[in-house]
């Protein structure tokens, strides 16, 4: 399974039309049988990648769920978190900011 990432890549400079961009991507499987096997091998493949990453102290993987309230990012995490062992991994909730926050620099 592959998303084309540079169906929704806009390059810099260039004007964005959002009538002339894909919304949705085409069904990769057919039946929600199809979509749990392959959520169970990669969450398995995702498993195996933090056992590596974990035991190398070397490397880290940052995922950000970005999406307006209600949006679904609670069912994807809990989908693609599934596999991993949580003992590995540190969840920071980003919210808005707050009146002292918004009068300090950016950086």
């Amino acid at each position: 399974m592959r998303i084309n990432s540079k169906d929704f890549r806009v390059r810099p400079g260039e004007r964005v039309k959002l009538r002339e961009w894909p919304t949705t991507v085409k069904p990769i499987c057919a039946t929600k049988k199809g979509y749990h096997k392959l959520l169970n091998e990669h969450a398995e493949q995702l498993s195996a990648l933090q056992q590596l990453h974990y035991a190398s102290s070397h490397y880290a993987l940052l995922l950000i769920f970005q999406g307006m309230d209600a949006g679904g990012k609670d069912g994807a995490i809990r989908h693609v978190m599934s596999g991993v062992n949580p003992q590995g991994c540190e969840v920071f909730s980003f919210k808005q900011p707050c009146e002292e926050e918004l009068k300090h620099d950016f950086l």
